[in-house]
């Protein structure tokens, strides 16, 4: 065999060929610009949420004097406790059903799509429902709702979870195309019913997307306005939310305590992102991408 010989344009193609490098100063253009765009308006909050009202001409300036009982004052104006234990009962429950049955549907669908037309449609029906706004269906619901007797604390959890069926169930349906269907059959095999293999075989296997689904439900749950506004008539049932319209006067605002409450409702949210982004991340990813 004769050897491959290397032509002069083929030398030129190679010494011609450069590594391609990182533009070091667009992504440091990048990262300044994320930093003013996230911590900015952190800054702000937290500066005007310790200031007294006559240091507010600059509200950028950092204050001379601390007044921490702007966040007691906040705590009692919106009966913080009792909004807290509500936005946290609608959380929490919505995050465990939501989390059981959502998973439970996307996989019977994603399962049986390919045999079955209706599994099919069932499930370009549900994706197709994140396309519609939410405006679209409130005043329906509210009036639904109403009728139901669904307008309070429990009311507004189930239809958190069936809110979040459509976007769980393209999540999980794209992981669950990644569990071998052999260990399904092996199941069978074995005796266990169809409840059995799900959630002895395939539950446990989807937990990267639990949390995924579980810290998205509960960033949207814990932020959420409109609905419960629409729908929480006694303020007994209010969410932390909810409780921010306090503040609002007919002339005025008192900012530094609407600040120092919403730093309260914040930072449970902030710290729950914070700890578990890579879960978001990394289960959006595997869920979405295959």
């Amino acid at each position: 065999m004769e050897a491959a010989q290397t032509t002069p344009t083929t030398t030129k193609r190679l010494h011609h060929k450069k590594p391609q490098k990182a533009n070091y100063t667009l992504t440091a253009v990048l990262a300044v610009l994320a930093i003013f765009a996230i911590l900015g308006p952190l800054y702000m909050t937290f500066v005007i949420a310790v200031k007294d009202p006559s240091q507010m001409l600059n509200v950028l300036s950092w204050p001379k004097v601390f007044h921490w009982s702007n966040f007691a004052d906040a705590w009692q104006m919106t009966d913080f406790p009792q909004k807290f234990m509500n936005t946290l009962f609608i959380t929490v429950v919505n995050i465990v059903f939501t989390v059981i049955t959502n998973s439970y549907v996307a996989y019977v669908i994603t399962r049986n799509r390919s045999s079955n037309k209706f599994f099919n449609f069932l499930y370009f029906y549900l994706v197709s429902a994140m396309f519609i706004p939410f405006n679209v269906v409130m005043l329906p619901l509210v009036k639904e709702v109403s009728a139901f007797h669904m307008d309070n604390v429990l009311g507004i959890t189930v239809l958190y979870v069936i809110f979040g069926l459509p976007m769980n169930t393209f999540l999980y349906s794209g992981f669950v195309k990644q569990i071998p269907i052999a260990l399904e059959e092996a199941a069978i095999m074995d005796g266990a019913s169809p409840l059995q293999v799900f959630f002895k075989v395939v539950f446990p296997m989807l937990k990267p997307m639990h949390a995924t689904v579980a810290i998205l439900s509960f960033m949207w749950t814990w932020n959420d306005f409109l609905m419960p506004l629409i729908l929480l008539s006694d303020p007994k049932q209010q969410t932390l939310q909810l409780a921010q319209y306090v503040f609002q006067g007919q002339f005025s605002t008192n900012y530094n305590l609407a600040f120092a409450s919403y730093i309260l409702v914040l930072a449970p949210v902030l710290l729950m992102y914070v700890f578990f982004q890579r879960y978001i991340i990394a289960g959006v990813t595997n869920g979405a991408v295959k």
